[in-house]
């Protein structure tokens, strides 16, 4: 669990060092809610986009929401599959430059699709379930 709150830390970071706007300033546990309004992307079309790389986030509702629940203005992250998986600190801000990318990419399919092979790359060696 210790792993899985720092490597939620230090995503955060990342996060904010990018230019977003995390709900409650950082992280003290395993997940964060990320505002995508200043980034000109709605939850929906967030959490869309980065299922096309194989990156899982859920849309989510951020507070004084202008977008209706189906729609969201945010996206939550969390890191416990991630460090399940064998994840450190040291690979979190690629992953978070990677949803970068994806987000600033929402519409370009070739590159979500060249994205999708980094993060399979990324991710090859380390299986869902180990057994």
């Amino acid at each position: 669990m210790q792993q899985v709150k720092t490597n939620a830390a230090v995503m955060a970071k990342a996060f904010v060092d990018l230019g977003y706007t995390i709900v409650s300033g950082g992280t003290e546990n395993h997940s964060m809610l990320i505002d995508l309004r200043s980034k000109g992307i709605t939850g929906k079309d967030a959490e869309n986009a980065l299922v096309k790389a194989d990156i899982t986030v859920n849309k989510n509702m951020v507070p004084f929401d202008t977008e209706s629940p189906f729609v969201t203005s945010g996206i939550r992250v969390g890191t416990p599959a991630i460090t399940s998986r064998g994840v450190n600190e040291t690979e979190m801000v690629t992953i978070v430059s990677l949803i970068d990318r994806v987000l600033s990419n929402k519409d370009n399919e070739a590159a979500i699709a060249e994205i999708r092979k980094e993060v399979n790359a990324l991710m090859d060696y380390r299986p869902l379930f180990a057994w």
